[in-house]
């Protein structure tokens, strides 16, 4: 017998990767109790451009309901002595005697004269300090519909001085406050769209993929025809159609309807494939062998498996329902001043000063187009998560 082994104080050796083996195992094991919501979340946070996007689309969907709040300028109010103002950059830090203090301001303008052109043009005075501050007063208003304040995030300290962070269009009027309160429409309009899309598509699609055969056959031709039709003649016959003597607000009601019609045929396929596939499954068999009515199997049983999979097609609708709002108002077909919308104050700018002289009248575009980007990452990443126990 060695020493080692007839030694009493010998340690005996430890198992080899039970430190790390441990973290593991229970990281598994939060896996395998985790809920499908859960796995879901855990997917979802991994994906930063779809974070990115979530956190986007949340603070303009509160840019938009919080606009009158946002907006320093009420959006209809009009300043024929600052027509196509250029943009006020804001400054932080104003140097004094004392040096530099922090005191956000802007600077004024003065006028002058275009010897070309012979007309009278915006210059930024760096003499004329404007004092900026937030929660100042401004224009009365209701935040929600239920308190009445006047005051506003940010603005200047006289409500008299000239104040235009993204320039002023035509008739002076800010075309920030613009933007942001055409939000309200751009925005709702696609949600709005997208839930009537939503039901429409859920319905026929959920039918068509639960009895198949000729309702099937029936449904999908409809699809095939709608999807068939080139989408901008299609918008623009539908959207002509509308009287010109209608209400602003039903003429913002027949376009959500008009959206809505055109576009729920994705949805439709994306449930009717689900469902082609979910129809087979034990727990459907069951519940039809229980006495199940079909509508009850659909609504109880099928639809509440393939929620997180309507979600994500309904988020990546939204930006197809932002476009195609704009691109009527755009061209003249959808909605009309006074109501704001981006696709209206897009229209705006249809002319060649725009592009010469005044190009911040494109603010809303931009708008647009990070309102669609971050919506798409948003969608792109529910729709990756939406199967969690995919590797």
């Amino acid at each position: 017998m060695s020493f080692r082994e007839a030694s009493p104080t010998a340690e005996a050796p430890a198992p080899t990767g039970a430190a790390t083996l441990a973290p593991r195992r229970h990281a598994e094991d939060r896996v395998a109790t985790a809920g499908q919501w859960r796995l879901i979340w855990w997917r979802f946070r991994r994906h930063k451009l779809a974070m990115t996007g979530l956190v986007v689309t949340i603070l303009i969907y509160l840019v938009a309901i919080f606009a009158d709040f946002v907006a320093p300028i009420a959006p209809d109010t009009t300043n024929t002595r600052h027509t196509y103002a250029p943009p006020q950059a804001i400054h932080l830090f104003l140097r004094t005697d004392e040096g530099l203090a922090f005191r956000p301001h802007v600077y004024g303008y003065r006028v002058e004269l275009d010897p070309v052109a012979l007309r009278r043009t915006f210059v930024v005075d760096e003499t004329k300090i404007i004092p900026v501050a937030f929660l100042v007063r401004g224009e009365t208003h209701r935040i929600l519909g239920l308190f009445e304040t006047d005051r506003k995030l940010i603005g200047p300290v006289n409500p008299r001085d000239p104040f235009f962070l993204l320039g002023a269009d035509r008739l002076g009027r800010d075309v920030f406050s613009r933007t942001v309160h055409g939000a309200r429409i751009s925005m709702s309009i696609g949600l709005v769209g997208v839930v009537i899309s939503l039901v429409i598509g859920t319905l026929l699609g959920g039918l068509s993929g639960y009895f198949g055969g000729a309702v099937d056959a029936i449904i999908q031709r409809v699809i095939e025809v709608i999807r068939s039709i080139p989408t901008i003649p299609l918008w623009m016959g539908l959207a002509a159609s509308v009287p010109l003597t209608w209400h602003p607000l039903a003429v913002y009601f027949a376009i959500t309807v008009i959206l809505s019609l055109v576009g729920w045929t994705s949805i439709a396929r994306i449930v009717r494939g689900r469902f082609l596939s979910l129809r087979t499954e034990d727990f459907v068999t069951a519940a039809r062998l229980d006495g199940a009515s079909p509508m009850r199997v659909i609504r109880v049983h099928m639809l509440p498996s393939m929620t997180s999979y309507i979600i994500a097609a309904t988020t990546l609708a939204i930006p197809v329902m932002i476009l195609s709002e704009t691109a009527l108002s755009f061209i003249g077909l959808g909605l009309q001043p006074p109501l704001i919308s981006w696709g209206v104050l897009l229209k705006e700018a249809q002319n060649i000063r725009s592009l010469a002289t005044a190009p911040w009248l494109f603010a809303p575009g931009v708008a647009v187009v990070v309102a669609v980007l971050s919506l798409s990452f948003l969608g792109d990443g529910l729709r990756d998560a939406a199967d969690p126990y995919q590797r």
